[in-house]
């Protein structure tokens, strides 16, 4: 993955840096897996704005990826790396023994024709699902499951990964991209290696326009607001709005959100927030 630098010929070019893309081999997509994508404009059903600050942008089909590799014993051949314009990471498109097609994450270093298999007893290679029993500790992991068949919840977006860290009884437990350390079912399934695409942290757009060809609006101040339109609005001049908050009046920076009794608490073991 490397970045590119324009020449600044205009000032949307000054400070534009973007993917190189010299990671994608394939330009098409499979197109039976791809499904149309409706777009709201941030409305809901009687056409009212929900949303705000979403509209525009160019036209999409969604890539189906599989997030389960539930397809155990089978090997299947990467036969292209591809861009995916609804994700930061990139994606392969492997062929399975019977001919069948999916689009899959694609992890960092991945290459075309390399053979991928999931599944118990699978050898711990780059690519590969195993079952977080099966996984040797240390290794760094991602499209992490929460619940057995469930999918690939954690870990899916580019440069992100997980690391093994230890087992103990029937959970093993995990260092998140967070910096979390949770406790995760040994009979959860991970895919070995980081994410793809691991210098997009690093883009830069380079002028507003880009950021509307993602479909996204300017997004206003709740400072530069009225009183009656956000509760930090007012005031004369530059005049702050006090305690930083939400539009509902909810307090940002440092005030915790998470539920006390969430179900969920009991399997961290060490908080991002330490």
């Amino acid at each position: 993955m490397a970045l590119r630098k324009l020449n600044p010929t205009t000032p949307g070019q000054r400070f534009k840096l973007i993917s190189a893309f010299d990671d994608i081999t394939c330009s098409v997509p499979e197109k039976s897996l791809l499904v149309p994508i409706r777009k709201s404009g941030g409305r809901n059903n009687q056409g009212k704005m929900t949303m705000r600050y979403i509209g525009g942008g160019h036209k999409r089909n969604y890539r189906l990826i599989d997030f389960k590799r539930e397809r155990d014993g089978m090997k299947a051949i990467v036969k292209t790396i591809e861009y995916d314009p609804n994700r930061s990471a990139r994606i392969a498109l492997v062929t399975y023994e019977d001919g069948q097609k999916r689009y899959i994450i694609a992890p960092n270093g991945l290459q075309v024709g390399q053979i991928l298999e999931s599944g118990k007893g699978v050898a711990p290679e780059l690519g590969n699902t195993l079952f977080l029993s099966d996984i040797p500790l240390g290794t760094v992991v991602h499209n992490i499951e929460l619940r057995p068949g469930q999918g690939a919840v954690i870990a899916r977006s580019a440069g992100s990964y997980a690391q093994l860290v230890s087992r103990e009884d029937k959970y093993a437990i995990l260092k998140m991209p967070s910096g979390e350390m949770r406790k995760i079912l040994v009979v959860c399934k991970a895919t070995i290696g980081s994410v793809s695409n691991s210098d997009h942290a690093l883009e830069s757009y380079g002028k507003a326009g880009r950021t509307r060809w993602m479909g996204r609006r300017p997004r206003v101040r709740g400072v530069v607001m009225n009183p009656v339109d956000h509760p930090m609005g007012g005031g004369e001049g530059r005049a702050s709005g006090g305690h930083p908050r939400s539009r509902k009046g909810l307090l940002a920076k440092g005030y915790k959100t998470r539920s006390k009794k969430k179900e969920s608490n009991k399997y961290i073991i060490e908080s991002r927030k330490k």
